[in-house]
C-alpha cells in the first residue's frame, strides 16, 4: 500500500493538475495611464500576481479594428506609440515581450472550426490598447504575447460567439486579457481630474453594467445599447466595450464574474476590471467587489 501510495504521489508530480485561467477585460484609460497607473493599475498588478503563470497571453485591443478576426503574430511584436499630444516619456517605453507566433497559428484554426474566416499578421505590433495594460499585469514583459483584432461593425453577439470560440484557451495556460474602458467618450475626459468629479452618467452605466454581470444576465448586455442608462454617451462608439464579451464569452457558457477594481480616471473613464472563470471551477469568487 505503501508503494502505491509514493507511485501515486510520483505521478501527482509529473502531472500536476493546474486551475484554469481567468479571461480578462481590464482597462487601457488614457495613454497617460502608463504613467501614473494609481489604484487601478495596483489592482491590476496585484491580481496577475496571485494567477499561475500564463504559456502565453491573448491580448484583444479597441485599437486593431479589421474586417474579419486577425491574429497578430510577429515573433517580437514592436511596441506602438499610436497616439499625439502626451509627455515625451511615453514615447520611450517599451514592451519588449516576445511574440507568440505558434498560438496565433492555433488560435485561427479554432476560429476557422467555429466557422470564423481568421487570418494571421505576422508584422502588427502592440498598440496602447495591448502594452499599457499587459505592462502592468506582467512588467517583466517575459510572458509570449499574441494579438487579436476587433470587427467594431459587427456588434456585441459577434464578439461573444469570438469569446465563445476562445473558451479553451484558459485550460491550455493561455490568458486571454480584453482591453477597454467601462466607459469612453473622448469628449467627457479631462486628464487628471479626479473621478469624484466625474458625470453622473459614468457611474450609473458602469454600475447598470456590473449588475447584469453579478446576476449572470448575458442577454440583457447584449442588448445594452437599448436597455443600459446614458449607453450612447457612455460609448459614442462601440470599440472600448466591444472586448467585455469577448472575455465574458472565452469563459463558457456558464460563467461567473469577480470584480477587480471599481474606479474612474481622468473625470470620465470607468476603469472597472473584471475576471471571467467557467462556474464549475471550485475557487472562483462570484460577484465579489473589490
Amino acid at each position: 500500500m505503501l508503494a502505491y501510495i509514493m507511485s501515486m504521489a510520483t505521478l501527482t508530480e509529473i502531472r500536476p493538475t493546474r486551475r484554469p485561467l481567468p479571461a480578462l477585460f481590464v482597462p487601457h484609460g488614457a495613454p497617460s495611464f502608463a504613467l501614473h497607473p494609481g489604484a487601478a493599475g495596483a489592482a491590476l498588478t496585484r491580481f496577475a500576481g496571485g494567477l499561475p503563470r500564463p504559456r502565453a497571453i491573448l491580448v484583444v485591443s479597441p485599437h486593431w479594428n479589421t474586417d474579419a478576426p486577425t491574429l497578430g503574430a510577429a515573433e517580437w511584436p514592436t511596441t506602438m506609440h499610436d497616439f499625439s499630444g502626451f509627455p515625451a516619456a511615453l514615447d520611450a517605453i517599451r514592451y519588449p515581450a516576445p511574440g507568440a507566433p505558434e498560438l496565433a497559428g492555433e488560435v485561427v484554426e479554432t476560429l476557422a472550426a467555429a466557422g470564423f474566416a481568421a487570418r494571421l499578421d505576422d508584422r502588427r505590433g502592440l498598440d496602447h490598447g495591448a502594452w499599457i495594460p499587459l505592462r502592468l499585469l506582467y512588467p517583466e514583459a517575459d510572458v509570449p504575447v499574441a494579438t487579436l483584432s476587433l470587427q467594431a461593425h459587427r456588434g456585441t453577439e459577434h464578439h461573444l460567439r469570438l469569446g465563445r470560440a476562445l473558451a479553451g484557451l484558459a485550460a491550455d495556460g493561455v490568458l486571454v486579457v480584453a482591453s477597454g474602458n467601462l466607459t469612453h467618450n473622448l469628449a467627457d475626459v479631462r486628464l487628471g481630474w479626479p473621478g469624484d468629479e466625474a458625470p453622473a452618467y459614468v457611474r450609473r452605466f458602469a454600475d447598470w453594467i456590473w449588475a447584469r454581470l453579478e446576476g449572470g444576465e448575458a442577454e440583457p448586455l447584449l442588448r445594452y445599447r437599448a436597455l443600459a442608462p446614458d449607453a450612447a454617451r457612455a460609448h459614442p462608439g462601440e470599440e472600448h466595450l466591444l472586448p467585455l464579451f469577448v472575455a465574458l464569452g472565452a469563459a463558457g457558457n456558464d460563467w461567473c464574474v469577480e470584480r477587480l477594481y471599481r474606479g474612474i480616471d481622468d473625470r470620465a473613464l470607468a476603469m472597472d476590471a473584471f475576471a471571467f472563470r467557467a462556474r464549475h471551477d471550485d475557487n472562483d469568487k462570484h460577484g465579489e467587489p473589490a
